[in-house]
């Protein structure tokens, strides 16, 4: 069973590698056609802007199950 269980998550982390969520495009270059939009193409994403708060949260659950789970235990 040990076996199959790394097994498991060697092939979990190959596939989580070889997945990529964002594209590969080209941003926008001078002289094109005029199609698309303008900027740098840098992908913006509104997570951006919560990156401290969830850093925070997570923080915050972490001791907060560590507390739980010790305390369960003792």
């Amino acid at each position: 069973m040990k076996t199959i269980n790394k097994l498991a998550t060697v092939f979990f982390l190959f596939v989580v590698l070889c997945v990529n969520a964002q594209g590969g495009g080209t941003p926008n270059q001078p002289g094109d056609d005029g199609t698309g939009g303008s900027g740098t193409g840098a992908l913006a994403t509104p997570v951006d802007m919560y990156v401290y708060v969830l850093g925070i949260a997570a923080i915050i659950m972490i001791a907060f199950f560590t507390k739980k789970y010790t305390a369960a235990k003792a």
